[in-house]
Order: C-alpha cells, then structure tokens, then sequence
C-alpha cells in the first residue's frame, strides 16, 4: 500500500494532516476523534491485516505533526536526559514483532447490562508487523535511576478544552522488556497518521490503550502516572461483581495483559449454506502474552466439542487462524461455537464476567448459520 493510498494531504516538507482512506473500508463509531471499526468480513482477509483494514482507536483529536521538527524527549527519573530526532531514534538497533492489538473495549455492545462507552462490536482488533527499536535500548542510554519505577508516555494530541490528557504509565519491568517497541513502521511502511505517526509505543500482549500513538515524550517516574486515564480509564475490578453494581474504585486495578479469546470471521452471522456442503469454519484466537495451544469448535449449540487446526503462521503476540471444515447433514438452525485455551490454561468463559466499562469482552464465540436442503 502505497502513501498515495492512504491518502495522506501533504503540507509542506514532512507535515502530515489529515486520513482519510481508513474510513473507506471501516465502520465509523465516533467521527471526531476517529473511531473506526474493522468489520468482521475485513479480518478474515490475512494473517496479517492491512493498514487501511486495522481499527482506529483515539481519544483526542488526530494532532498535526511536522516529521521535520519532530523531538522524542526522555526525561525524569534519568541520568541522561535525552531529545531524539527521527534519525537519531533510527541509529538504534532496529528490530520488528508482530502483534495484535485489541481495544480493552473490544465486544462492549454485548455488555448486559449496557454500558456507556462506543459500542465496539467483534472488530476492534488487529495484527501487524510493527518495526522500530526497543524501548530499553533508549531507556538504558539515558540511564534509569533506582527510583524509576513506572515510565509516562505523553503524544502529541491535544486535549480541547477541559477534557483529560491522554496519558498513560507503564511499570519498568514492561518498558525494559526486550519486545517493547519505539514503532515508526507498520507492515513495512511508515505508521500511518491514524496510527500513531511518526512514532507510536507498541506493548506486545496488553490492551491497546497502553500503546500510546504520536509519541513525543517519555518520563521515568518513581510512581504510576495518577491521571485520569490511569486512575479512572482501564481500569477492571479485582474481584466478580454482580452485573449492574458500583464497584468501589478501591477495588479497580489496571487492565493490562489481553485475555484468550477467540472471534470467527466466516462465515458470517446469518450465513445461508447448502445440505452437504463443505463449510470451512475459521476465524483467529489471540491470548496477549501466552500462546494459544487449541481452539475447539461445536457445531451442535455446544453438546460436544472437535479440534480445529491452527495455521502454520504465528509469532509470539499475534493471533492464530482456526479451520474446521462442517458438513451439515441436515437442514436447520445451527449455532456453532469457538473455544481458546492458552498456555496459561486459560479457556474462554461460557459467560462474561462484567465490569462498569465493559472491558474484556472474551466469551465463546458463536454465529448463526442456516443449512438449507
């Protein structure tokens, strides 16, 4: 895909303004800021999803960014403080991983009770190829005192009026992980505006929110940040609460590392076959930082179970596609079913545990299909 196709509008020497090609392609849930769908049908397309298919998740508004000017400062807790220019970042060793990144939101429409919040369906999630270096490399030349603890990540987007700033904390141990990236390529290419241009943090195997785009400041602190989107936002009881109820925000704890799950992505919900016919059954399983080890489908609303096989194609944060070919023998309504399990042992639940935000939306799968004689 090439710039033209995203179509970008250029100003002058590196400054980029505005996106548009996403929304060709996606469903729109805000406008301003943009937050946009991938519909199901779109994910089933490969492995590794387009630029113009992934979703868009953001919280400000999408800001303007002169690639000419662009400073990354490293600053707080540190020995060195450090102000990087786009060519200095690049002089880092150079690595790439591909994740999937999921929106802590992911499935919130389905929330019973309903919860306030954009009300994600199955698609807000994705996989790419993010190249860039790693954080710890730039952490270590700027040289972290004892006390940092937590590092601050700050984006260039700009709250309007009294609305909070978009930043988040992450505790050292996951800023100093070898895998954690300073990301300025997406599947290739450089990170499109909607996605975090020039420079986006990448957090292999944790919601989404944690990968804060259009990066321009980095502070090591001693404590986690105590903003609004820290101390309010992304934020999952540490206990299951009763559908509906308050939960003291003594009891809320950060979500950090995704759930397993599993979303089939064809055929789709309402899908009309033929007695006999081969039915390939397929979607993706994701589990953020373990693996998945099987995923189990049913094709008789949940009375017995039967291996799918996996793909050849993996790596450690991204998702796995699933086949299993059906062929129906009788005509009917059939709800079939999609069961993950991780390295961790974990299993997709038969029902959500709820939460006020709607955060970690990961129960069996399932989609309608007709079988017509």
């Amino acid at each position: 895909m090439s710039l033209g196709r995203r179509e970008f509008l250029l100003y002058g020497s590196g400054f980029l303004f505005q996106f548009g090609g996403a929304r060709d392609n996606l469903i729109v849930r805000s406008d301003s800021p943009a937050d946009l769908e991938t519909p199901v049908s779109l994910l089933d397309t490969a492995w590794i999803t387009p630029n113009n298919f992934h979703f868009v998740r953001t919280h400000l508004p999408t800001p303007r960014v002169d690639s000419s000017t662009f400073n990354l400062a490293v600053e707080g807790e540190v020995n060195r403080p450090l102000t990087l220019t786009l060519s200095d970042l690049r002089a880092f060793r150079e690595t790439s991983h591909v994740v999937t990144l999921e929106c802590a939101g992911n499935g919130r429409v389905y929330s019973d009770p309903p919860v306030p919040g954009l009300q994600w369906e199955k698609g807000a999630v994705g996989t790419a190829r993010w190249t860039g270096v790693p954080l710890r490399d730039v952490l270590n030349r700027a040289g972290i005192k004892p006390v940092g603890k937590h590092v601050v990540m700050n984006g260039a987007d700009v709250p309007p009026g009294s609305t909070p700033d978009f930043v988040r904390s992450i505790p050292i141990a996951k800023a100093m992980h070898p895998d954690t990236l300073l990301a300025y390529r997406m599947n290739g290419e450089e990170i499109p505006l909607e996605h975090g241009y020039p420079v986006r943090l990448i957090v292999p195997g944790w919601e989404a929110a944690a990968s804060t785009k259009w990066l321009v400041n980095i502070r090591v602190s001693e404590n986690e940040f105590d903003g609004h989107f820290m101390r309010n936002a992304y934020r999952i009881p540490n206990r299951y609460v009763s559908p509906g109820s308050a939960v003291d925000p003594a009891d809320m704890v950060p979500y950090t590392a995704i759930d397993v799950k599993s979303i089939f992505t064809s055929p789709l919900d309402g899908a009309a076959v033929r007695t006999g016919a081969s039915v390939e059954l397929r979607g993706f399983a994701w589990a953020g930082e373990a693996d998945v080890t099987r995923v189990d489908v049913s094709v008789d609303f949940g009375r017995t179970w039967l291996t799918a096989a996996l793909d050849a194609d993996r790596a450690r944060y991204a998702w796995r596609r699933f086949r299993y070919t059906w062929r129906p023998s009788r005509r009917g309504s059939y709800v079939v079913l999609s069961r993950a399990t991780d390295s961790q042992g974990r299993t997709q639940p038969t029902l959500p545990s709820w939460n006020p935000a709607g955060y970690v939306y990961n129960v069996i799968d399932k989609v309608r299909i007709n079988v017509e004689g």
